[in-house]
């Protein structure tokens, strides 16, 4: 009678104990999937992998400024809300005054990175030319990579800056200012070289105020769905600006 009653209290086997018979369902179901020795094995070591809601700030920093770069282009500064901001990023409504301190120092940002990338993509699109470069060659990709920002995918802050530049305090436009004037600044040699072959239509200061004005205008009028691509714009502006020598 022991024998038996041993038996019962730590059955070897699932076969030993009916009632127990259905225990070893879940081995069976976990049979596919490595058991948690090698799953622990494979578990790349260091930090764990982020949630979409521990982005990194910098991450979340930059949706904010893309989110709001596109709704003060299309709805205006005054009208965009921090909370429209926040759910264009997808995130709660709070979340902006985390990264900046008031919606006007999110516009302040909006403008300044966006003209730094600017700034920086220029530089890379003149040094791809090769040294021997004319100052018609230069000119055309100066033109070519400032339509590019005007009216290319990553396009909005050019627009905001252009309607929204008063809505920025003193010290914030000084900011964007010292970018913009290395922005531009790139493009008077190339002026310059243009009206000593007698090849510019203008003074070198005041065309590069012109071109600025005419090229920034296209924000309000070009249409790609009318055919004209980027490249032929800007031939026909190098056509309004510049002659051809003898």
């Amino acid at each position: 009678m022991e024998a038996p009653a041993r038996r019962r209290a730590t059955p070897k086997s699932p076969l030993e104990s009916p009632r127990k018979a259905a225990a070893p369902a879940p081995a069976a179901v976990a049979a596919d999937s490595p058991p948690p020795e090698t799953a622990e094995a494979r578990r790349p070591r260091g930090r764990p992998r982020k949630t979409v809601e521990e982005l990194d700030d910098g991450n979340r920093r930059r949706a904010l400024i893309e989110g709001a770069a596109r709704l003060f282009r299309t709805q205006g500064f005054d009208a965009t809300s921090t909370r429209d901001i926040a759910a264009a990023a997808g995130m709660h409504s709070g979340s902006p005054f985390y990264h900046f301190e008031s919606k006007t120092a999110l516009l302040h940002a909006v403008m300044d990175e966006g003209m730094v990338l600017a700034l920086h993509s220029q530089k890379n699109a003149l040094a791809l030319l090769p040294p021997s470069a004319s100052p018609r060659e230069r000119l055309r990709v100066l033109v070519r990579h400032h339509f590019e920002i005007l009216l290319g995918p990553h396009s909005d802050f050019i627009p905001v800056m252009l309607y929204e530049w008063r809505s920025l305090s003193p010290a914030q436009q000084k900011s964007i200012a010292r970018v913009k004037d290395d922005y531009e600044g790139l493009w008077m040699p190339v002026l310059q070289a243009l009206a000593e072959q007698g090849a510019l239509q203008a003074e070198p200061a005041v065309a590069r105020l012109f071109i600025f004005g005419a090229l920034n205008w296209s924000v309000q009028w070009f249409d790609p769905q009318r055919g004209m691509t980027l490249d032929q714009l800007t031939e026909q502006a190098l056509a309004l600006f510049t002659r051809e020598t003898p």
